[in-house]
C-alpha cells in the first residue's frame, strides 16, 4: 500500500473557532490564530504542525500576520496585546505590545517591515515600532466603533482601516491624518478589507452580505456590491495577480469573484458545514486556504475550485467506529449523522454511495472476516449490508446494539444489548443460541479471539468477562482490576492476552494473560482521560489507545512503555490496517485520519536510547558515548530528543527527517556497507 497522500483535505490542531489565517511570504508555512488562545504554525505542503503551539496569549487570539521577510509573526489578541514569534525559532520575540485598552482586533506589518500598525475595540489604530516594539505617535482616533481590519497600501503611503461604524477610512501613515472622506456605501459593519496587488482599489466585505469594491484613489465605489453570500462576510483576500477575491462567509462557503467585473467565478467552495472566518490565497495564486468555526483549514485549488487532499469519511457528524476491510483496501466507517461510509484506504475516495436506513446515530460497524459484508449496530437495530452492492441483506434485526463484533471464522456476529451479549448468524440474521448473561451492568465493548473460541466483553460493571462462542458458557472468572466502565477491550493476535481500556475511574489500559485471566504486569498508564479505543498492531507488538485527551499513544507490548504519542483531537474508534502501517482514527469532529504507524513505532524504538542532542562540535552520541553522526550548523537548533530525530534546520529549509531502518552502530558498524 502507498502512503497516505499530503496534504490532508482538512488540517485539524485548533479546538475552537480560527480566526485569522496567512500564508508567509515564500508560501511554505501557514499561520492561524484561534479562540483556543494559541497561534500555529503549518508546513503549507504538508499540514503538518511546525513545532509547538505558540502560547503566550490568554484570550481568543483574532489577528496574525507575517513580517514582509518572512522571518517574524505578529498576532493581535482579546487579551489587549500584541506579540511577536520568531517564524524560525517558533519562540516569542521580547515584551508583548501594550497600550491598546481594549481587545485587539487586527494587526499588519509596512511593506518595509519596519513598523506594526493595529486596530482595537477601543475605536483607535496604533503604529508600533517593529524592532523595538516601542508606539509611534499618537493613536488613530475618528471611528465611532470596533475597529475590525487594517492594512497598509501597497507602497506603504496609506493605511485603511474597517470598521463597526459601517465605514472605512484611509489615512496617510506618515502624519496620521485622515485622507478624504469615509467611504460608505455598507449598511453593516464592515468585518474585512485589502488592496489590490497594484494599490488601485479596496475591497471590503461586511455584515450586510456584501462584497464592496472601491477607487483607492478617490474613494468612489467601483460597479455593483457582489451579492451572493447568504450570511455576512467574514474576511477577504485579493489574488496576487489581483485579477480575482476571495471571500469567506458565515454561510460555510468561500466564493470567487472576478476582480475586474464583479462576477463570481466557478461554483461556491463547500467542504465545511461550520461558518468560515479567515481566507487567504498563496503567494503563487495556485491555493485557496480557509479557516472555520470549527478550528480546521482546508486547502482548494484556486483554478479548478476542488478540495486538495483527499476527502476524509465525507459525514457531518461524529465518527464512532471506524474499520479496515480484511483486504486492507477499504474502510468503513459509521456516524452519528446516521450513515455508513466506505473510503478507498490508498486515496481517501468515496466508494459507493452511503450506506443509508437506520434511523439514529450508527455506533458500530464491523466488516465480515471475508469482506463480503458489513454489520452496522444502532439504537434502532442491527443491519446486514452487502458491502459490493450497498444495498441490505435481509430484514433489519430488532435490538439496540452498542458494540459488534465478527467471528474470524465463523458466519456469526455478536452485539452487545444492554447486560447480555447476544450471537445473530450473518446469514440468515437469526439468533444463535441464548444471550450471554454475567455482566451486572451494560455491556460496552466486545472482541473476538482471532481462533474465533472465544468472546469477550466490557461492561460498566468495570469487568472483563470471556465466554465459549460456542456453548455460550462463561470462562474462568471475570477479570476484575479496572476502577471505572471498561470502554474497550482487544486480543493479541497469537491469542495469548487480552487487553483492555477503561473510563475515567483509573483511565488505564490493562493486559490479561488470556488462558488464565491474570493481569499480566503493571496498569498501562499516560492517558489523562478515558480510554475510548484499543488494538493490537497485526505482528502483537505494539498496543495503540485513543483517549478522550485528544491523545493516540502507541505502547510497547513487551514493556508497556510509551513509544508514540500524536495529537489527534476527539478520537473514538482506532483501527491497524492488515499490513500495520497504517492506523486509522474516527473523530468526534466528524473526520477520518490514517497516521502512518511505522515512523511513530520504529524510528523511537530502534534507537530508544540516543540522546540527539549534538555536542559543541555538532556530534551526535549514543548512550555510551559512541559517535553516530555529525550535525551541520545550520541544522543543530532544534534537534529533537528522544531519537525521533526531525532537524528543523534555522534556513527553513523543510525538515528532514533521519531514517534509521538500516542503520547499525556499535561493533557492527561496518554492515551498513553494502558490497553490492
Amino acid at each position: 500500500m502507498s502512503s497516505w497522500p499530503a496534504p490532508p483535505l482538512e488540517w485539524v490542531r485548533h479546538t475552537a473557532l480560527i480566526n485569522c489565517i496567512r500564508y508567509s511570504p515564500d508560501g511554505r508555512l501557514v499561520v492561524t490564530g484561534s479562540d483556543d488562545e494559541d497561534v500555529i504554525i503549518w508546513d503549507a505542503e504538508t499540514g503538518a504542525v511546525v513545532g509547538e503551539p505558540l502560547k503566550g496569549h490568554t484570550y481568543r487570539v483574532q489577528a496574525v500576520a507575517f513580517s514582509p521577510d518572512g522571518r517574524h509573526i505578529i498576532s493581535g489578541s482579546e487579551d489587549k496585546t500584541i506579540r511577536i514569534w520568531d517564524a524560525e525559532t517558533v519562540a516569542p520575540v521580547g515584551e508583548p505590545l501594550r497600550g491598546h485598552t481594549d481587545s485587539v482586533w487586527t494587526v499588519a506589518y509596512s511593506p518595509d517591515g519596519r513598523y506594526i500598525i493595529s486596530g482595537s475595540s477601543d475605536k483607535t489604530i496604533r503604529t508600533w515600532d517593529a524592532t523595538s516594539g516601542a508606539p509611534v505617535g499618537n493613536p488613530l482616533e475618528v471611528h465611532a466603533g470596533i475597529v475590525r481590519r487594517v492594512a497598509y497600501s501597497p507602497n506603504g503611503l496609506h493605511i485603511i482601516s474597517a470598521c463597526d461604524d459601517k465605514t472605512i477610512r484611509i489615512w496617510d501613515a506618515e502624519t496620521g491624518a485622515v485622507v478624504g472622506k469615509p467611504l460608505e456605501g455598507h449598511t453593516e459593519e464592515v468585518s474585512s478589507i485589502a488592496y489590490s496587488p497594484d494599490g488601485r482599489h479596496i475591497v471590503s466585505g461586511s455584515e450586510d452580505k456584501t462584497i464592496r469594491i472601491w477607487d483607492a484613489e478617490t474613494g468612489a465605489p467601483v460597479g455593483t456590491p457582489l451579492a451572493g453570500h447568504t450570511k455576512e462576510v467574514r474576511s477577504i483576500a485579493y489574488s496576487p495577480d489581483g485579477r480575482y477575491i476571495a471571500s469567506a462567509s458565515s454561510d460555510t462557503t468561500v466564493r470567487v469573484w472576478d476582480a475586474e467585473t464583479g462576477a463570481a467565478v466557478g461554483k461556491p467552495l463547500v467542504g465545511d458545514l461550520w461558518q468560515l472566518w479567515s481566507v487567504d490565497y498563496s503567494p503563487d495564486g495556485q491555493h485557496i486556504i480557509s479557516g472555520s468555526s470549527s478550528g480546521r483549514i482546508r486547502i482548494w485549488d484556486a483554478k479548478t475550485g476542488t478540495a486538495i487532499g483527499v476527502p476524509m469519511g465525507g459525514h457531518y457528524e461524529g465518527v464512532w467506529s471506524v474499520a479496515y476491510s480484511p483486504d486492507g483496501r477499504h474502510i468503513i466507517s459509521s456516524s452519528t449523522d446516521n450513515t455508513i461510509r466506505i473510503s478507498d484506504a490508498e486515496t481517501g475516495a468515496a466508494v459507493g454511495k452511503p450506506l443509508k436506513g437506520h434511523t439514529r446515530g450508527v455506533w458500530s460497524v464491523v466488516y465480515s472476516s471475508d469482506g463480503r459484508r458489513a454489520i452496522s449496530g444502532s439504537m434502532d437495530g442491527i443491519r446486514i449490508w452487502d458491502v459490493e452492492t450497498g444495498t441490505l441483506v435481509g430484514k433489519p434485526l430488532e435490538a439496540d446494539v452498542l458494540q459488534l463484533a465478527y467471528s474470524p471464522k465463523q458466519r456469526h456476529f455478536s452485539g452487545a444489548v444492554g447486560q447480555t451479549v447476544q450471537i445473530w448468524d450473518a446469514e440468515t440474521g437469526d439468533g444463535v443460541g441464548q444471550p450471554l448473561e454475567g455482566h451486572t451492568e451494560d455491556v460496552t465493548c466486545l472482541a473476538y479471539s482471532p481462533d474465533g473460541r472465544h468472546i469477550i466483553s466490557g461492561s460498566e460493571d468495570k469487568t472483563v468477562r470471556i465466554w465459549d462462542a460456542e456453548t455460550g458458557s462463561a470462562v474462568g472468572q471475570p477479570l476484575v482490576g479496572h476502577t471505572g466502565t471498561v470502554r474497550s477491550v482487544a486480543c493479541s493476535p497469537d491469542g495469548r492476552y487480552i487487553i483492555s481500556g477503561s473510563a475515567t475511574g483509573d483511565k488505564a489500559i490493562r493486559i490479561w494473560d488470556a488462558e488464565t485471566g491474570a493481569p499480566v504486569g503493571k496498569p498501562l498508564q499516560g492517558h489523562t482521560k478515558e480510554v475510548r479505543s484499543i488494538a493490537y498492531s497485526p505482528d502483537g507488538r505494539y498496543i495503540t489507545s485513543a483517549s478522550g485527551d485528544k491523545t493516540i499513544r502507541i505502547w510497547d507490548a513487551e514493556t508497556g512503555a510509551t513509544i508514540g504519542k500524536m495529537d489527534a483531537g476527539p478520537v473514538w474508534s482506532i483501527a491497524y490496517s492488515p499490513d500495520g502501517q497504517h492506523i486509522v482514527s474516527g473523530a468526534e469532529d466528524a473526520t477520518l485520519r490514517i497516521w502512518d504507524a511505522r515512523p511513530a513505532v520504529s524510528k523511537p524504538l530502534v534507537h530508544a536510547g540516543l540522546y540527539a542532542k549534538p555536542n559543541q562540535d555538532g556530534w551526535v552520541k549514543d548512550s555510551d558515548g559512541g559517535f553516530l553522526y555529525w550535525v551541520p550548523p545550520d541544522c543543530r537548533e532544534g534537534l529533537h530528543s528522544p531519537a525521533i530525530l526531525t532537524i528543523p534546520p534555522t534556513s527553513r529549509i523543510r525538515s528532514v527527517s533521519l531514517d534509521f531502518e538500516g542503520f547499525v552502530f556499535g561493533t557492527s558498524w561496518t554492515q551498513i556497507f553494502n558490497n553490492a
